[in-house]
């Protein structure tokens, strides 16, 4: 198929996360975050989930994010491959306990701003653009332990600050960047993004929506603080973004999809892209069994966020979903922090998420309607189990497969007429899940020699995948064979 709608300067790269990859847990000044305390395994949600989880490290337990791919003292020769693969972009994180340990501090650490000096140099010594997630899931966890985490307003403040400092420091280096990582992930599982679980709070749903609000409030200060450093800062949003179908042309089965997608899709999305509350919130919060005279607002936070919406939506893509609420006993299927019933027609990965190529072409082109921005794709991929051979090399021509469907979608969406920014496919390298804290859990085009329990030389071998991506980098898509 023709392949070549991609424009000039499109964003090829890939992307990682902090506490996925730089380890080094207790170096360099940085605090604990919440990711320290969480348990690698495939019971890791729901130990999470226990209304006796503590927030604290159990030795019984192993915790890979102490290690990560010990991106710490390699990013060098990481980002050294990134720039062999040709990335035009490379998206990551800063960890808001390496820049205030515990959070809540007057001054920062300078010891970890100069780590991501390093960081952001070595990037643009290489021709890479930064972009960058300001929160990507490793909140300080002093502050969820002392605070309360995102449903204190209190953390509006200290996110102000670390924003502020690193917009400042970084204004003249870094173009673009994102405020908080899948920010709507909370409405299934707000542990990742909101620091609130079972033990904390997270069952009472007005929690849930008080802290997004505040996250909203934090996010339309990034994009003042950003605009007025530097008017040439591109700041977004990040949404996780799940193609959701109707089983069946059921009116109950349709009614229901549409309120799936507001709950799930749309709504943080229309408060940071549009800059107000959606007209749907009220009824929105009822079927949460939340009032709006809950949740704790001022006229001036809203006049905040009227007048500083994002200039760019990120988001990630991994499988579509299915509704149906008219059937019993559907066999469902596992997904990015978010299921559904089973979909026949597509096929599924190791861990169960279905591949729907198709319905990143729907997402692009919903996004592009709905909201009339820019559109970054900063996650998609496949984790899959790599057998490398002898050699150390994986013939992961399973990844190469899914990546060239979902390019092409990209680019059937452009041709549709949705404004695209770029392509960062998640775990470029890999690293340690986010959903279930393995290493056998694999995404990247750099294979790296580590197991589950964190023993391994951690030397980087490139995939057959590596140069296959390479090629489409150099061809600007034009070339998926």
């Amino acid at each position: 198929m023709n392949t070549n709608n991609f424009p000039k300067g499109f964003l090829w790269g890939g992307a990682t996360a902090a506490n996925q990859l730089e380890g080094a847990y207790q170096e360099g000044g940085k605090g604990l975050s919440l990711p320290d305390v969480l348990p690698g395994g495939k019971e890791r949600m729901k130990i999470i989930a226990s209304p006796d989880f503590d927030f604290k490290i159990d030795p019984k337990y192993v915790y890979p994010n102490h290690i990560g791919i010990d991106h710490y003292h390699h990013y060098k020769e990481d980002i050294e491959l990134f720039a062999e693969m040709g990335f035009k972009c490379y998206r990551f994180s800063i960890a808001w306990s390496r820049i205030f340990p515990n959070g809540d501090e007057e001054e920062p650490n300078e010891e970890g701003l100069k780590f991501y000096d390093g960081v952001i140099d070595e990037c643009l010594k290489h021709n890479i653009e930064p972009v960058i997630t300001i929160s990507h899931y490793e909140l300080p966890l002093h502050l969820i332990t002392e605070y309360g985490s995102w449903k204190n307003k209190k953390l509006i403040d200290f996110y102000e600050r670390f924003a502020r400092t690193v917009l400042t420091r970084y204004k003249d280096k870094v173009k673009y960047w994102m405020t908080f990582n899948e920010i709507n992930s909370a409405a299934h599982f707000p542990i990742m993004s909101q620091g609130l679980t079972v033990s904390n709070g997270a069952l009472d749903k007005k929690n849930v929506y008080q802290s997004w609000h505040n996250q909203f409030v934090a996010s339309a200060k990034a994009v003042k603080i950003g605009h007025e450093l530097n008017p040439d800062m591109k700041i977004g949003c990040m949404i996780l973004y799940a193609t959701t179908y109707s089983y069946d042309s059921d009116p109950k089965n349709q009614i229901a999809t549409l309120q799936e997608n507001q709950a799930n899709n749309f709504f943080c999305a229309d408060v940071q892209v549009r800059g107000h509350y959606p007209a749907y919130t009220k009824s929105l919060l009822a079927r949460q069994g939340v009032k709006l005279s809950d949740i704790d607002y001022s006229d001036e936070e809203l006049d905040l966020l009227a007048k500083y919406p994002v200039d760019y939506i990120g988001f990630s893509y991994y499988m579509s979903s299915v509704v149906d609420v008219t059937h019993e006993n559907q066999e469902t299927t596992n997904g990015n922090l978010m299921g559904g019933v089973k979909n026949p027609f597509l096929k599924s990965s190791d861990w169960g998420w279905q591949i729907d190529p198709t319905g990143l072409r729907i997402a692009l082109n919903e996004l592009s309607d709905r909201y009339e921005k820019p559109l970054f794709i900063v996650e998609n991929g496949l984790g899959a189990i790599d057998q490398p051979d002898e050699n150390h090399y994986v013939a992961d021509d399973y990844r190469i497969d899914y990546l060239r469907e979902h390019i092409e979608a990209i680019s059937e969406a452009i041709d549709d007429g949705a404004d695209v920014m770029g392509y960062t496919p998640w775990g470029c390298i890999d690293l340690v899940s986010a959903s279930t804290g393995e290493m056998s859990k694999r995404y990247g085009f750099i294979y790296v020699d580590e197991d589950d329990e964190g023993k391994g030389t951690f030397n980087r071998y490139k995939k057959k995948s590596f140069d296959w991506y390479k090629k489409v980098i150099e061809t600007n898509g034009g070339d998926l064979a």
